[in-house]
């Protein structure tokens, strides 16, 4: 195709200049546990591929070193063909084996660029298609962002829930339902509720994620394995799962493993039905530290900024909405990642570069986000414990636990008498003579009524 002129000081080659030349889009570098999924691949494979004897035993020690210095954290400039680039990922692809094949030619003491002794393409690519590569780069860098990030992230949120559960258990706080008067809740229990949200979602990206570990490495160009040992895929998977500590295994039919995107879908389903739980959650939180004049007040978020550039003494609840922004962008990028998975035609879906970028770095926004929300603001919110005693008290809900003494249409024109009037729903039940005040205060116990089966 012609030549280009390479900078000396680069570790990149060819291909990957003319990749800079025709995807200068959108100035997004590939995420940096996407290239340590890509380089622990290559690692593996240089591994196996030397001790089968498919490559020379020094190129092959070569490359391993050259891989453990990139996951060590140099060269990491080297790696920067846009996410928006060249269909199934060859171009990154390719800039990964050129990085690698340049540093192992130093490390033999030869120079970048000599091809004829250690090849990108029949060294560090051997027995490797980007076909079967970038599917299980996606894999890993997702099984690795979920254990770095997510998973952590989400088990320190729940038990600062169910620590706050336990601090709050005792407020009693006026239930809403269609943001209106509801019977009385407390207010532990609603973080303990979100809680046990968030551990079910937790459970189900779990589960989801089972099937990222299924890799249909040693496929080849289409799944037929060509070009490639025997003993390759089995024993490079292998390698792979002592490498990220996760129980890897080939896929029963390699050329559907290099197809189908549904592992992908499905991960990124669970995100997205977090993300919405998310922003309840978020929401909630806003609404009732709403005021602290004019809302609900009934917690106070920790104050982390200021929150107006002219109102002296304002505050907002910015990770929470923050945590919104980021859901929302979540749900953006799954509506992509759908889109992009029914994309594929015949042996390979060209679209996975977009499907890697938007689904590592959902779970990676999505780790901090709730690791923040943690640490900056559930775990200092404090409870307005008389506000929420004032909203259970007054709120005309109250009269549901009537209707099995009085019966719902009197209980109605109770509630009804309270609104007008203005006088608590005891104070016009004792003055119709409609209770005894020993069998009202009975009925009307907030601790009962709050209390959860």
């Amino acid at each position: 195709m012609g030549e280009r002129q390479i900078p000396a000081d680069v570790y990149y080659g060819i291909q990957t200049v003319r990749a800079l030349e025709n995807f200068p889009i959108s100035g997004i570098k590939p995420l940096p546990i996407y290239v340590d999924a890509c380089v622990l691949i290559k690692k593996a494979t240089a591994i196996v591929n030397g001790e089968l004897g498919c490559i020379p035993k020094d190129i092959s020690q070569a490359i391993v070193q050259a891989a453990d210095e990139v996951l060590q954290g140099k060269l990491r400039e080297q790696f920067v063909v846009d996410i928006y680039q060249a269909g199934a990922g060859t171009s990154h692809h390719m800039n990964v084996n050129e990085v690698l094949a340049n540093r192992a030619l130093e490390i033999l003491g030869d120079k970048k660029g000599n091809y004829q002794r250690l090849s990108s393409n029949d060294h560090v690519n051997y027995g490797q298609s980007t076909n079967d590569v970038i599917p299980t780069a996606i894999r890993i860098g997702a099984l690795l962002a979920l254990e770095h990030s997510l998973y952590p992230a989400m088990s320190e949120a729940i038990a600062i829930l169910d620590n706050k559960g336990e601090e709050f258990q005792h407020i009693v706080r006026s239930g809403r339902t269609h943001l209106q008067d509801a019977v009385p809740v407390r207010l532990g229990e609603t973080f303990r509720g979100w809680g046990q949200i968030l551990m079910d979602h937790l459970s189900r990206i779990e589960t989801a994620a089972e099937d990222l570990m299924v890799l249909g490495l040693g496929g080849s160009a289409a799944g037929t394995g060509l070009n490639t040992h025997p003993e390759y895929r089995h024993q490079v998977i292998a390698i792979l799962s002592e490498l990220i500590q996760q129980p890897l295994q080939p896929a029963p039919h390699l050329m559907a493993a290099m197809q189908s995107m549904a592992p992908f879908v499905a991960v990124s389903g669970t995100l997205r039905n977090l993300a919405t739980d998310c922003i309840k959650i978020s929401h909630d939180l806003r609404l009732l530290d709403s005021g602290p004049k004019t809302g609900l007040s009934e917690i106070k978020l920790p104050p982390v900024q200021p929150g107006s550039s002219i109102m002296p003494g304002k505050y907002n609840p910015v990770i929470c909405e923050m945590m919104s922004m980021v859901c929302f962008q979540v749900m953006g990028y799954d509506t992509a990642i759908v889109l992009a998975a029914q994309a594929g035609q015949l042996e390979l879906n060209v679209m996975m570069p977009l499907i890697a970028y938007n689904l590592i770095h959902s779970i990676e926004i999505l780790g901090n986000t709730i690791q923040q929300m943690g640490k900056r603001c559930l775990a200092d919110i404090v409870a307005i414990e008389e506000r929420c005693r004032d909203y259970a008290e007054g709120s005309l809900a109250l009269v549901t636990a009537l209707n099995p003494h009085i019966g719902y249409l009197k209980a109605a024109a109770v509630a009804k008498k309270s609104l007008e009037t203005g006088k608590s729903i005891r104070e016009i039940v004792l003055g119709q003579g409609l209770m005894t005040e020993e069998a009202l205060a009975k009925v009307l116990d907030l601790e009962k009524m709050s209390k959860l089966p």
